[in-house]
């Protein structure tokens, strides 16, 4: 059964970037047909689909945060990261690392205040 866990720092400054790694067990990111995906959920609100990294390195993004997104991975680490650049308050969730939508991580908290 694959495993996600995602880490990484819980509160950012506004305007900095958002560093988010997904460590993946007993699953290669690299096998066809698997599409590794970021999700947040900001408080009181339902979730949001960030992107996701295909199998193949192919990226796919949010429209409404296409030109602040950035997801690559490390298949050595067997791993992927997101990257949100200039967060501020509203980007404050919890982010969620899914494989395909079915299997999920824990979700991390994210706070983004000065």
């Amino acid at each position: 059964q694959v495993q996600l866990q995602e880490s990484g720092p819980g509160l950012v400054k506004p305007s900095q970037t958002l560093s988010l790694t997904c460590t993946v067990s007993d699953g290669s990111i690299t096998t066809n047909l698997y599409a590794w995906t970021w999700i947040r959920r900001p408080p009181g609100k339902g979730l949001e689909w960030i992107g996701y990294i295909a199998e193949t390195g192919s990226t796919y993004y949010s429209p409404s945060l296409k030109s602040r997104t950035s997801i690559s991975r490390d298949t050595s680490k067997n791993q992927f990261t997101l990257q949100l650049r200039s967060v501020t308050p509203e980007d404050t969730a919890v982010y969620f690392c899914t494989r395909n939508n079915i299997h999920w991580g824990q979700g991390t908290q994210v706070t983004v205040s000065s």
